[in-house]
Order: structure tokens, then sequence, then C-alpha cells
């Protein structure tokens, strides 16, 4: 058990530190400290226990919910999980004196996702395994290292993007881009899902077009960020 649980923690993590040194390398010329780095990081996969707890003391309800509730039930917890994104990526280094020029939002915002996906993806990976089936949690891992961990860098990348852009514009405008963004990442995060739940095999080609469409949107959003004059 004690084994199945390290193997499924280093099959979620290795793949979130990848992606996390991708991007990181977007602001190597004036990278974030490492300590801010990792605090964001864990707030993010402490989101994950937050959603794990709930649905445990809340199991028999969240069922009920989920079943006959479906379109409101996945809106509300692709609301909750970037909410709670987004909390990570504020309270991790957004709020934080290093958060000094436009592209930092992105990269707290996106390291906070990457946190959240790393103990997703364990949970994920940890279930297969636990019953036996190896083959299954590759599978699993390999999956979500290129469809949820992208849907969640990308949903995130929305609301970096928000504070990015108005970086050094007044209070309010960056309160509403803001509210904006997280609004622009919910409906994201909400389509695909949608996606994948109704249309099964052609599903996963949509959603990996529109993942891989985002990445290409936030790559042009990290120079579009660098750009910005104070």
């Amino acid at each position: 058990m004690a084994t199945n649980i390290i193997y499924a923690f280093v099959g979620g993590i290795l793949p979130a530190l990848v992606w996390l040194i991708f991007w990181l390398r977007e602001d190597r010329k004036s990278p974030e400290p490492r300590g801010l780095i990792l605090k964001t990081f864990l707030l993010g996969m402490g989101g994950v226990l937050l959603i794990a707890l709930v649905a445990l003391i809340f199991e028999k309800e969240a069922s009920r919910i989920v079943d006959n509730m479906a379109l409101p039930a996945i809106i509300l917890l692709a609301s909750i999980e970037e909410g709670l994104k987004f909390l990570a990526g504020y309270f991790g280094g957004i709020r934080s004196v290093e958060d000094n020029e436009p592209v930092d939002p992105l990269i707290y915002m996106i390291t906070a996702a990457l946190g959240f996906v790393a103990l997703e993806n364990t949970l994920f990976i940890l279930g297969p395994m636990i019953d036996g089936n190896v083959l299954e949690s590759l599978v699993t891992g390999h999956m979500r290292f290129i469809g949820a961990s992208l849907l969640h860098i990308v949903s995130s990348g929305f609301v970096g993007m928000a504070l990015a852009f108005s970086f050094y514009k007044s209070l309010p405008r960056k309160f509403i881009t803001t509210i904006l963004g997280l609004m622009v990442a919910i409906a994201f995060h909400t389509f695909f899902n949608i996606v994948i739940l109704t249309f099964k095999g052609s599903g996963a080609t949509l959603s990996a077009i529109a993942v891989w469409t985002g990445v290409i949107f936030l790559l042009w959003a990290f120079e579009r960020a660098k750009a910005i004059a104070r």
C-alpha cells in the first residue's frame, strides 16, 4: 500500500514539475523566489485536499447533486476549482512584493495550477494502482499529463493574463478584469468537461484542440506581458 502511494505520488508530481520548469523559463531573466514558487505550488495542492475532504464528509449529498443537477454541478465544480487555484496563486505570491512586473501573476497562477494538477493526478493514478492495474495507472498518468494538466494551466493562465494586462491599471479596473478572467477560466473549464462527458471519443480530440490552442494563446500572453511598459 505504501509503495503504491509513493509510485502514485511520483507519477503525479514529476509531470507537473516538468510543466513547471517549462513555464518558469518564460521568466528566466527575472525569476521569482524559489520559496514563493514552492509555497504557491503547495497551496495549489492544498486546494485538492480541501475538495477531497469536503467530498468525503458530504459524499451522499455530493453524489445526489451531481446526479440530479448535471450541468449546474459541472459549473459549480469548475468554479470551485478555479477559485481555489486563484486563492493559491494570490496568497502564494501575487500579493507579495515580489509580484513586481506584469509577467509575475502569470507565473504564480500557473504554478498554483500545477500544484493542483500534481495532487489531483496522484489521486487519479492511485485508484487503479491500488487495484493492481499498473497499466491503467500509466495510461491515466499519460492522458492527464496531456489533457487535464493543460486544462488547469490554460484556465488559470486566463486569470494570470487578466492580472498581467491590468498590472499598471487602477485597483477598480484590476478588480473587474480579474473577475472577467475568472469567468473566462470557469467557462473554459466547464466547456472542457462538457465536451469530454458528452462526446466521448471525439470529445478527446475537441478538448485537445481547445487546450493546445489555449497553450499557444498563453505563450503569446507571456510575450505580451513582457512587453508591457510601466
